[in-house]
C-alpha cells in the first residue's frame, strides 16, 4: 500500500538511521614518561644535535588517536542497577584506547631556533564505563578535546660512542564522547528538503586608474620645466 501525499506537502518516510541507546560525557587525565628519546640530527646541517643544541624550556607535544585500532571494545558484562526505584540491566563496557604522542624540541638561537621532531611514543589507556549498550550494539567514542603539554624535561648526555637522550614527562587531557547505538529503520512524517537559492555572481569590477603622482610628475611648478 503506497501512502498518499499529506497535507503541507509531507510525506509518510522510511529512513535509515542510528538509535542513541545511551549517551554520556567524560574527561580524563593520565601522565606519560617517555624516557630515552634520542636527540635526532640538525635538520639544517645534518650534524647530530646535542643536549646543548636544544632549549628545554620550550620542549612541546602533540597528542592523536591511534591510525589503526584507535578505539578497541575488550568487552561488556551484564549488570544489574537500580535507577530511581527500578531495577535495570545495564553494561559495563571495557574499552582499551590507543594514542600517539609526538615530541618536539626548539633549538637555541645560535643554531637558528627552528622546531625539531624528537620522535613518537604509542600509549594505551583503558577504561571502564556504564552505559545501555547490550550485545549488538556498537560503542562510538569521540574526543571534543584532545592535548597535552610537557610537565618536565631532561637531556642525558651520552658518551662519545652514544646519542644524547631526552626524558620527558607529558601529561594528557582528553574530553570525550561516548555512545552506544544500533542502525535502526524508521517510519516518520515529514517534508522533503528544497535545494536553497542560487547565489549571483559578483559584477565585474569597473576599471579603476592607479593613484596619480602629480607633484612629481608632471612638473608641478605649471611652467612645464620652460626658462623664464
Amino acid at each position: 500500500m503506497q501512502a498518499e501525499n499529506l497535507t503541507g506537502g509531507q510525506e509518510l518516510l522510511c529512513i535509515n538511521t542510528e538509535k542513541v541507546y545511551d549517551w554520556i560525557l567524560n574527561e580524563a587525565n593520565f601522565d606519560l614518561n617517555l624516557s630515552d628519546l634520542d636527540l635526532p640530527l640538525n635538520p639544517m646541517t645534518g650534524e647530530q644535535l646535542e643536549c646543548d643544541d636544544v632549549d628545554l624550556d620550550n620542549v612541546t607535544c602533540t597528542v592523536a588517536p591511534a591510525e589503526v585500532d584507535p578505539i578497541v571494545v575488550l568487552d561488556r558484562v551484564d549488570q544489574e542497577f537500580v535507577v530511581d526505584g527500578a531495577e535495570v540491566t545495564l553494561q559495563l563496557v571495557n574499552i582499551r584506547k590507543n594514542f600517539d604522542v609526538f615530541i618536539f624540541v626548539d633549538l637555541v638561537p645560535g643554531l637558528g631556533g627552528a622546531t625539531v621532531e624528537v620522535g613518537s611514543a604509542e600509549f594505551t589507556r583503558c577504561e571502564q564505563v556504564i552505559l545501555c549498550a547490550p550485545t549488538g550494539t556498537d560503542i562510538d567514542v569521540t574526543y571534543t578535546d584532545l592535548d597535552c603539554f610537557v610537565c618536565s624535561a631532561t637531556c642525558d648526555t651520552g658518551t662519545t660512542t652514544e646519542v644524547d637522550e631526552l626524558d620527558v614527562t607529558v601529561s594528557v587531557r582528553l574530553c570525550q564522547s561516548i555512545q552506544s547505538t544500533f542502525d535502526v529503520t524508521l517510519e516518520i512524517v515529514a517534508d522533503f528538503c528544497q535545494p536553497r537559492d542560487i547565489l549571483p555572481f559578483p559584477p565585474c569590477p569597473s576599471p579603476t586608474i592607479p593613484p596619480q603622482c602629480p607633484v612629481v610628475f608632471p612638473n608641478g611648478n605649471g611652467n612645464n620645466g620652460d626658462e623664464g
